[in-house]
């Protein structure tokens, strides 16, 4: 296969569309008749029904965010609030209106200033614009791509483990040291403690869209052989991967007919999902048979090439932004890219070679832009 060839075969879709859901703060009037006529010039349909569009504007009151309940998984919903002044601490406080709006972004207004974007992976930026057109053009050009992107976050889970991997490998003993240094690096941003901000029933709700356990942050993988890599899981805390096919799991195909991950387990195994992220690490381990290890944190390297648009998690445009920007680097199997308003992602021989070459120039604060 040769560098930058399509991996993936798009799933046929519906022509775009959006709706408004709830009800707009005076303040908003504007700017939101603006973006509407912005996304009619993309080609976006105007739905009278939200339930029926692909994509959801979620208008919500800040303080008592009301979620709008996908029919499917393919919905991208934006929380839309006002907001009188920009916050103090911008993701500390819009990340728990993000989660408890069951959104893929929340967006707020702030008059005289612009537009904040907050997405589940922890950016947090304004986009500004001098007139309401203006900035319903520039709130566009970021949304756009990301309402148009396409998850890949189901997993299937095959039975066919070799017994001799039952308990693990080197693979799974070299994830689990990395995931405990990365801690004591101070690597692991802390999760925030999202049983907190939403009830059991949005929990179960918040699993079944985005393919979750729990808000965690970084992911790590290590070839097992040409085919196959083991990586960490998703909602787990990196710092205790401990048990292999639950917390350390052996990927080892992707199943583009049905748009998901397929997983070797124990027969026993009570799995968790694998990294959102798996689709990306899948694609450079495929298109760099070099690579033996690749790390994904929530820090940053000065200097390095990054990604134009801050894709969601798990999304095929992510991983494709980032698996060219792999490829173009003089030594792919040796890189460092950045993603933006996010992290970075590393390959290297293992992960403790990794980290050895990358810690030293590490910068925990993520530039947001």
């Amino acid at each position: 296969m040769s560098v930058g060839e399509p991996i993936l075969t798009p799933a046929s879709v519906a022509p775009p569309s959006f709706a408004f859901a709830g009800e707009a703060d005076e303040p908003a009037f504007g700017f939101l008749a603006e973006l509407a006529s912005v996304l009619a010039d993309e080609g976006f349909d105007q739905f009278a029904t939200a339930g029926d569009a692909s994509f959801v504007i979620n208008l919500i009151d800040p303080e008592e965010p009301r979620p709008f309940r996908r029919r499917s998984r393919g919905t991208f919903v934006a929380a839309f609030g006002v907001v009188p002044a920009e916050p103090v601490d911008g993701l500390r406080e819009t990340y728990p209106l993000l989660v408890r709006a069951l959104a893929n972004i929340a967006l707020c207004y702030i008059p005289d200033v612009g537009v904040s974007f907050t997405t589940m992976e922890r950016g947090y930026y304004v986009v500004k614009g001098d007139t309401d057109e203006l900035l319903a053009r520039a709130v566009a050009e970021r949304l756009l791509p990301l309402a148009r992107s396409r998850l890949v976050i189901d997993n299937e889970f095959v039975r066919d483990l070799e017994h001799e991997l039952w308990h693990g490998d080197v693979h799974t003993e070299q994830i689990a040291a990395a995931g405990r240094r990365l801690d004591r690096l101070g690597l692991l941003p802390a999760p925030f403690p999202i049983e907190d901000l939403v009830n059991e029933r949005d929990l179960r709700h918040i699993r079944r869209l985005y393919g979750i356990g729990g808000l965690s942050y970084g992911n790590l993988s290590e070839r097992k052989d040409p085919a196959r890599f083991w990586m960490s899981a998703s909602g787990v805390d990196k710092s205790l991967l401990a048990e292999p096919g639950r917390d350390i799991l052996l990927v080892s195909g992707f199943d583009a007919e049905h748009n998901r991950m397929v997983l070797s387990v124990q027969p026993w195994a009570e799995p968790r999902r694998v990294s959102v992220d798996a689709i990306e690490h899948w694609m450079i381990y495929e298109e760099h048979p070099g690579v033996g290890a690749i790390l994904h944190v929530h820090a940053w390297i000065d200097g390095i090439r990054a990604t134009e648009t801050s894709f969601p998690c798990g999304t095929t445009e992510l991983a494709r932004s980032v698996a060219d920007l792999i490829a173009a680097e003089p030594d792919p199997d040796h890189a460092v890219i950045g993603l933006r308003n996010h992290g970075i992602t590393a390959t290297g021989d293992n992960l403790a070679e990794i980290l050895d070459r990358i810690e030293p120039v590490l910068l925990p604060q993520v530039p947001m832009s």
